[in-house]
Order: C-alpha cells, then sequence, then structure tokens
C-alpha cells in the first residue's frame, strides 16, 4: 500500500513540532523560546522532520487500513520514504492481512466413527500397568545382579590415553541395568556382579552423547558394587486390588478398568472424528495462509517440544536434534493448523459463538492445575505477556469444532 500524507498536513505538523522546540531551544544569542523558526528548523531539521513522520505516518496508515476494511496479521514494514520540502509525505508499507475467504458447509458432514471397543487385552495390559507401579524394591544378598536390578555403586574413571587428566569420582551412585538412561557398557560389565564385588573396563563415548566433556572420550572404569536391590512384583490377586486401588476384589477391579478403558476410547474416538470433520473443511477451502500467523504456530510447536523435553527432565540443549530440519517438517502441520483455526473463527463468527468470563476462567482454571500453579497467577501472567485474547480465541474455536461436531452425521462402522 502506498501512503501519500497531503503537503499541508505535512507543514501543519512541522509547524506544530517546529514550535515546540521552539519554546525549549537553547541557541547562542537567544533567549529560550525567542529563537527565530526559521533558525529552529535549521538547527533541528533531522529531529523535526523524524517527529513529523512518527506523528503522520502510523496514524494514516490506521486511517487507510480501516477505510479499505483490512484485517492486518503481525507488524507493517515501511520503506521507500520521500520527504521532501513542499511536497506531499508518501511511503510504501508491506503488510500481511488475514485471507478474505467464503465459507462453505459446515453442516450435516458425514464422518465415519470406527468402533473402539474393550478388548480383555487391554484390560490386562492395563491391569499390568497397576501391578507395575506396584512393585517394591527388596535387597539383594548372595545373588548375582540380573536385567533390571537397582545397583548402588561407586566408580572412579580415568582416561588411559591422558593420565595426567582428573578423574572422575562418584560415590553411591545408582546404576538401573537395562535402564533406558543406563549407558550400555554399564549395564553389560555389571550383569552378574556380587555386592562387595568390583569390575573394572572401557567406556568410550560417541561424538553425539550429551555430556560434551565425555563426548568422543575413552574412560576406564573402576567399579566397586556397594548394594542390589530387585523390584518385585505383587501377584494378581485381591490382595493387589485392595493395595492398589479402593477395591477389594480383582473382578471389581478388572470391571473399573474396562469402564475407565471404554471412557478413554470414547474420548479418543470423539477426537478422531473431529480430526476427520477438520480435515473435510481443509480440504473444501483452499486459501493462501499469512506466513506470519504459520511462524507464529511453529514456534509454539517448537516450545510446547522444549517444555515435553523439560519435563522429562531432559536438558534440550543435550539432545542430538537439527532444531532448524525439526522446523521446516513441522511446517506443514503449522500450515494445515493456522488454515483450520481461520476456517473455525469463520464458523465462530457465522455462529455467533462467543465465550463468556466464566467459560475464560474455568479454561484458566484447568490449565492452571495442569501447570501446578494458581489460577489467579495464571490469568496475571497472560495478560501481563498478552495472551489472554489468543487463549479466548482457542476457546472459541474449540466451541466452533463442537458445534460442527454436533451437526455432523455419524456413521458407525458396526451397524
Amino acid at each position: 500500500m502506498v501512503i501519500e500524507i497531503p503537503v499541508e498536513v505535512v507543514e501543519r505538523e512541522a509547524e506544530k513540532i517546529t514550535a515546540q522546540y521552539s519554546r525549549r531551544a537553547r541557541l547562542p544569542g537567544f533567549r529560550p523560546g525567542h529563537a527565530p523558526a526559521a533558525l529552529v528548523r535549521t538547527r533541528y531539521r533531522k529531529d523535526i522532520r523524524n517527529e513529523v513522520v512518527q506523528s503522520l505516518l502510523p496514524k494514516a496508515f490506521e486511517n487507510a487500513v480501516k477505510e479499505q476494511k483490512l484485517s492486518l496479521v503481525g507488524e507493517p514494514s515501511f520503506e521507500d520514504l520521500k520527504f521532501e520540502d513542499h511536497q506531499p509525505l508518501t511511503c510504501k508499507a508491506s503488510f500481511e492481512i488475514l485471507p478474505d475467504f467464503e465459507l462453505k458447509e459446515y453442516k450435516g458432514l458425514e464422518v465415519e466413527e470406527e468402533p473402539s471397543n474393550v478388548t480383555d487385552a487391554e484390560v490386562d495390559e492395563a491391569l499390568e500397568k497397576l501391578r507395575q507401579r506396584s512393585a517394591t524394591l527388596t535387597v539383594v544378598e548372595g545373588e548375582p545382579a540380573a536385567e533390571g536390578d537397582f545397583l548402588t555403586v561407586s566408580y572412579r574413571g580415568g582416561n588411559p590415553a591422558d593420565p595426567a587428566a582428573k578423574p572422575v569420582e562418584v560415590k553411591e551412585a545408582v546404576v538401573h541395568i537395562g535402564g533406558k538412561g543406563t549407558v550400555a557398557a554399564f549395564s553389560e560389565n555389571l550383569k552378574g556382579v556380587k555386592v562387595g564385588e568390583a569390575r573394572e573396563f572401557d567406556v568410550t563415548y560417541p561424538e553425539s552423547y550429551g555430556e560434551k566433556a565425555l563426548a568422543g572420550k575413552t574412560l576406564r572404569y573402576h567399579v566397586v558394587v556397594e548394594g542390589i536391590k530387585r523390584r518385585v512384583l505383587p501377584p494378581v490377586d485381591d490382595e493387589l486390588a485392595k493395595t492398589a486401588s479402593d477395591f477389594q476384589t480383582l473382578d471389581e477391579l478388572r470391571r473399573h478398568l474396562r469402564e475407565d478403558l471404554e471412557k478413554a476410547g470414547e474420548l479418543r474416538a470423539e477426537m478422531r472424528i473431529k480430526e476427520k470433520l477438520l480435515a473435510k473443511l481443509l480440504e473444501a477451502h483452499s486459501f493462501p495462509v499469512p506466513d506470519t500467523l504459520v511462524e507464529a504456530q511453529l514456534q509454539r510447536k517448537l516450545e510446547r517440544a522444549l517444555a515435553e523435553l523439560m519435563a522429562e527432565g531432559i536438558d534440550p540443549r543435550t539432545v542430538n536434534v537439527d532444531w532448524a530440519k525439526l522446523r521446516e517438517e513441522l511446517r506443514p502441520e503449522a500450515d494445515k493448523e493456522t488454515r483450520a483455526a481461520l476456517i473455525l473463527e469463520k464458523v465462530a463468527e457465522a455462529e455467533k459463538i462467543e465465550v463468556s468470563e466464566e467459560e475464560l476462567d474455568e479454561t484458566i482454571r484447568r490449565r492452571a492445575e495442569a501447570s501446578r500453579e494458581p489460577a489467579a497467577q495464571l490469568k496475571t501472567r497472560l495478560t501481563r505477556d498478552k495472551s489472554l485474547d489468543k487463549l479466548k480465541s482457542g476457546r472459541r474455536n474449540q466451541k466452533a469444532l463442537e458445534f460442527i461436531h454436533r451437526n455432523s452425521k455419524i456413521i458407525r462402522k458396526n451397524q
């Protein structure tokens, strides 16, 4: 968009700003406020021109946008500024706008529902997970360490190629044989060891190892085993139901697990239906998506990935991930999610769907529970970060999708 501000408007603003400078200007030979305007304009020419541009250009751009009824995305950039004496001020503004598209049919969409019957095998799996969580650790005496055991060890590691290097020494460390985070050489060399025994072995760390001080190096370890503990699983019987749940019998526990699995299955089935409905809407609506919105969605996806790593206790800096490559791989998905959000916004507008303050507070409360922080504190932070409107918009889109789901035609496979 080319913005042109009439010369009379520019000169009037320049005179006003010059007068402001005259009142506070201190020029040799003149008392404050008494210097000639022509001299002030010459002395402060650059500053006055800058203030004229800063005063007039944003307002002129805002008025032009309102006049043309454009919906901006992000911030505009200005270039090719032309500001000559006794001439209009002109500038080219570049910006992105929300796409204007025709909303296709979104009521009565047909989707197929997949059955979500709970099998006995799934109940057995849920029961086994409960059993695993109910396992206890017992001290092992006189027996060799086996896969899955937890060893308390003290060790010293040195670099055979560099005897002068400072050794690695650790007291009372826990080694989980075969554990996910255990270095394979420790699991292999400590399997079969007994309490009080020592083992010596070399460990060569890969170049991609998360701890940079060890990456690519070979260390010789001397490990002394001080204790062994073993996980003992309880039998699957009524006693397990009593200790691991509020139920008295195994049959009651199994019925409860089945009910929970059925509820979870219904929720997953509903989510799959909504995903199919969104896919149909995306297929019916083809329009360009502003890069600014896609980039913002990409950033949110990457931030969620980082938060998940940190929640698992993993330092993102130690993960061997090409973040630039991951960003590009996630771009098509971010584009689809952004397009879907714009479609749902259009549906919400068409159906006059709004989010009340009570609904917004409930959304904040649930999010606060998940992040384990007070709801009032979270609301204050979201307000400060200007994220409250984004949260409200997201909840509005959810309601729009729920409306589409309620007004769809569900075809069940098993009928």
